[in-house]
């Protein structure tokens, strides 16, 4: 597995030996960073279920200021500080070695929010739309911002999260990436968006 964009062009990323991981496919990760090439430019972005961080480390390559990772595993959190360290990224990252519900409720503690967030569960264990919902719950997604969900085509989500609407879902083989934004960004959205959902 390897950086595919910006600064970090090529670098190699740490993969966790002898764990059922399911790092995002170089294809997939290729198309969503495509689609969010506007948005990460000065982003805080923040990596939920962060395996080996590879997500949030593309897209400090690409722009992003700063990115909160979270991962209970800790296979993934010796691989996640190794690829932050080889890459000298870990002094514009925080990781939370905890399960992702309580890191959530810490950073709404905080005040912390977040341009982009990466949501990339284990498949079809039902943790993307509880996610979500806390998300919404403590307004954890800036006004103008996107949460990114990763997940089986077998699982389908709700359209309408409390005040997060799926703007767009994209498929690639088995993997689905649904988009959601805050409903007052999706309202203001022209019908040739490219985040539009009929």
């Amino acid at each position: 597995m390897r950086v595919i964009g910006g600064n970090a062009r090529g670098r190699p990323l740490k993969v966790p030996k002898g764990r059922a991981l399911r790092p995002t496919s170089g294809r997939v990760k290729e198309s969503l960073f495509d689609i969010l090439r506007n948005d990460l430019s000065g982003a805080k972005v923040l990596d939920l279920f962060a395996g080996t961080g590879n997500l949030s480390i593309e897209a400090l390559s690409r722009g992003a200021t700063e990115a909160v990772l979270v991962d209970s595993s800790t296979p993934s959190a010796k691989a996640i500080r190794e690829n932050l360290h080889r890459l000298g990224l870990a002094n514009r990252t925080q990781f939370l070695a905890m399960p992702v519900t309580r890191a959530l409720r810490l950073l709404a503690r905080q005040r912390e929010t977040f341009d982009v967030i990466f949501i990339d569960p284990p498949y079809e264990q039902r943790l993307i739309e509880p996610t979500l919902e806390i998300i919404d719950t403590e307004m954890l997604l800036r006004g103008s911002g996107v949460a990114i969900a990763e997940h089986s085509i077998r699982e389908t989500i709700t359209a309408h999260l409390g005040n997060l609407h799926l703007s767009d879902q994209r498929r690639y083989g088995n993997t689905m990436l649904s988009f959601f934004r805050p409903i007052t960004q999706t309202k203001s959205s022209t019908q040739g968006s490219l985040y539009h959902v009929p």
